[in-house]
């Protein structure tokens, strides 16, 4: 067991032995930390938060009570193989979050990028790819080998099939069952997501140019209304709408392999 010396650590913690907490951390009353958990500096453990399995949390972040974090995966083809949860910087894990290590079959690594914020009742299941900025609302869940990227919004009792891929930027409304592929950029809702439109509110809060969004709209119809299969479409878009970054981002994204088929415009 290593505790840096400006550790605060509740007399009522349990810090098993081979643990690893870094300078500035808080661990709270009647926490458990496991014996191959890291925390790295300034890591704040609310009380009764429960940190076990092969676990490193980035520095800063928060993890608030009754959230249970590195846990076996929920999968029968788990064989107890050694696998690992990888958190990063700041993140922000609130009450009865859960998020489980991965599994050999899936690459044996969940990772969650920076800066985070997932509420209340948030599941992150095994092998999930979690990037920076996504913010999980109350209650819901990313089944096994997601891949969520940078500043993605789940809304709240919203489930993500297992292996779909969540491009950056995208929004999934409330209350929505998400199936297939969701391309960068892109608002899904409904109790069977469609693709609906564009995340043009999340767009203008980053400052994207009104020459990239009109270029994004210009996307967005061709894929809906232009000729031919979705993938065909998608690879002419940077030459039909315009050179913009957003727009290579999508046909990148469509292109790219996957194993789920895409939600398409409605």
């Amino acid at each position: 067991m290593t505790i840096d010396a400006t550790a605060q650590i509740h007399p009522m913690a349990v810090i098993e032995e081979g643990a690893v907490i870094g300078p500035g951390c808080r661990v709270g009353p009647f926490c458990v930390v496991g014996p191959e958990v890291t925390l790295a500096a300034d890591v704040t453990l609310k009380s009764h938060a429960v940190i076990s399995g092969w676990t490193e949390i980035g520095e800063g972040s928060v993890i608030f009570p009754f959230a249970n974090v590195g846990d076996v995966p929920q999968d029968l083809k788990f064989a107890g193989e050694r696998t690992r949860l990888v958190i990063g910087k700041r993140n922000r894990i609130r009450e009865g979050v859960t998020m489980n290590t991965g599994t050999e079959g899936g690459g044996g690594v969940t990772r969650v990028g920076d800066d985070g914020l997932f509420m209340a009742g948030a599941h992150v299941a095994h092998d999930a790819q979690v990037g920076n900025r996504v913010i999980m609302v109350n209650n819901s869940a990313l089944a096994g080998h997601c891949v969520v990227e940078d500043d993605v919004i789940i809304g709240g009792l919203s489930g993500v099939h297992q292996w779909v891929r969540i491009g950056q930027g995208a929004i999934i409304g409330a209350v929505t069952m998400v199936t297939h592929d969701v391309i960068p950029h892109g608002l899904v809702h409904g109790p069977r997501g469609q693709l609906e439109g564009l995340n043009l509110v999340g767009l203008k809060r980053k400052g994207v140019s009104r020459e990239d969004i009109t270029a994004l709209r210009a996307a967005f119809q061709a894929l809906a209304q232009g000729e031919g299969a979705f993938q065909d479409r998608a690879r002419r878009l940077p030459e039909t709408c315009g050179d913009s970054a957003y727009v290579r981002q999508i046909s990148e994204f469509v292109l790219a392999a996957t194993d789920r088929h895409f939600l398409t415009p409605g």
